[in-house]
């Protein structure tokens, strides 16, 4: 299938070629298009590569200027969160939205970063685990190489999120290791594995400035999505998990997203020895899944999953039969979606674990070296329970975390009464804001 990309440089979707042109000629022409777009350095201002001595012209200290992608997920918005509160006077971040800048279209890239001047650029986005070869190409693969090249241009770093998902399974995984690219792999697995080879690529031959932090199974607060390691809790917590879905024995490793921004922060200061590297941010010690599994259960205090252990042919099959009954019933008109988590359950019966030798080698000092998902687990159920609760998805524990809320009460049960009271005590004007009111701006 040919893909089509919605790109100012590629052809758009509906962009016709003329009669006659074979298949291979359309293919050679998007790629001749593609090849010069940003290497004409003069379409960009240069500015310093080592971002550690950003220094003005009075000898001072400069704050930097960096543009994060894909602040609305779960390391964006912590990244985003940790700059604005932790670096405001060193650092500031812009974050656009995908509205304002589509890493999908080139000349949104070409046309912000060349108006913010950026000092350098994190790249956090990604397309969901089931998007399509066409969504995950330009996404992970087409707008993280266009980001690299807009950076080259710029001689500006270029600080790029990738995944576990570019590895196979085994222990001890190094930052060497990697799948064989092949039609076989799943969208996400193909595009993030492209992304690297090209970004090492742009290293070696073009002069690119780049780090590449490879997460493993992601925890922290702020995750919007049902994702990861948290489909994984809000399954145990809805006791949709009877048994468990593993075997004894397999571990993975986990990537604790708050200790992240200080690791970003350090790479940014620390060009000469980050640059051009790849690096496992992942916590020292392996989880066994199991164990993992039967700790949230104890700490929601249920009954279920029990300590059986289910083989993986009994849930692949159960998985091909969840698939039939969903295509059976779009004939009635019904739309399922499994999850997209599915597309890795033989994760649950095999081990994957990253090797953070190098991290621990290199000049970074871990912030919380003491926390883990065990120790982060206490906090991660309150967040999320909560966030579940006020959402209708699990509402089994809303006694416990919300408690007696008098409030909520009286909107519920006596909304009249409750705006009486309001309209009477709490509709005058703030006094502090009537003080500014003929202020000059």
């Amino acid at each position: 299938m040919l893909l089509n990309f919605r790109d100012g440089t590629v052809a758009a979707p509906h962009d016709e070629m003329p009669p006659g042109v074979t298949l291979g000629q359309q293919r050679q022409a998007r790629v001749d298009v593609f090849t010069p777009f940003l290497f004409q350095q003069a379409a960009f201002p240069v500015t310093s590569t080592n971002t550690s001595n950003t220094t003005s012209s009075d000898g001072n200290r400069r704050r930097r200027l960096g543009v994060l992608i894909g602040g609305s997920g779960l390391i964006g918005g912590t990244l985003v969160h940790y700059f604005k509160t932790k670096t405001p006077d060193e650092i500031e971040i812009r974050a656009p939205s995908s509205k304002k800048l589509s890493i999908r279209i080139s000349e949104d890239i070409r046309t912000y970063l060349m108006r913010v001047k950026p000092d350098f650029v994190i790249n956090t986005s990604m397309a969901a685990l089931d998007s399509d070869a066409q969504l995950a190409f330009e996404v992970n693969y087409l707008g993280a190489v266009n980001l690299a090249r807009a950076c080259c241009a710029m001689q500006i770093p270029y600080i790029h999120m990738s995944s576990a998902s570019t590895l196979p399974c085994g222990e001890n995984l190094t930052e060497d290791d990697h799948l064989p690219l092949s039609s076989e792999l799943t969208n996400y697995a193909k595009s993030k594995l492209m992304a690297e080879r090209t970004l090492r690529y742009m290293g070696k031959h073009k002069g690119l400035d780049f780090t590449i932090i490879r997460l493993a199974i992601v925890y922290g607060e702020h995750d919007h999505k049902i994702q990861g390691f948290h489909r994984l809790f809000f399954t145990i917590a809805d006791e949709s998990m009877p048994f468990l879905i593993t075997k004894k024995g397999v571990r993975h490793s986990y990537t604790n997203a708050n200790k992240l921004p200080y690791f970003v922060h350090h790479v940014l200061d620390h060009r000469e020895e980050f640059s051009g590297e790849t690096y496992h941010f992942v916590d020292p010690e392996p989880v066994p899944l199991d164990e993992l599994i039967l700790t949230i259960r104890s700490y929601l205090e249920l009954k279920t999953p029990r300590e059986l252990y289910v083989p993986y042919p009994v849930i692949r099959a159960g998985k091909y039969f969840l698939e039939r009954l969903a295509k059976l019933l779009n004939w009635f008109g019904i739309t399922v979606r499994l999850p997209p988590e599915l597309m890795f359950l033989e994760n649950f019966y095999k081990s994957q674990t990253l090797a953070s030798d190098k991290l621990q080698e290199s000049s970074f000092v871990d912030p919380f070296p003491d926390e883990t998902i065990f120790t982060a687990l206490p906090r991660l159920v309150i967040y999320y329970l909560t966030r579940w609760g006020h959402l209708n998805l699990i509402t089994t524990f809303n006694d416990e975390v919300f408690g007696c809320n008098e409030l909520e009460e009286d909107f519920r049960l006596r909304p009249k009464d409750l705006l009486q009271s309001i309209h009477a005590d709490s509709t005058s004007p703030f006094p502090e804001l009537q003080k500014v009111r003929g202020e000059p701006r």
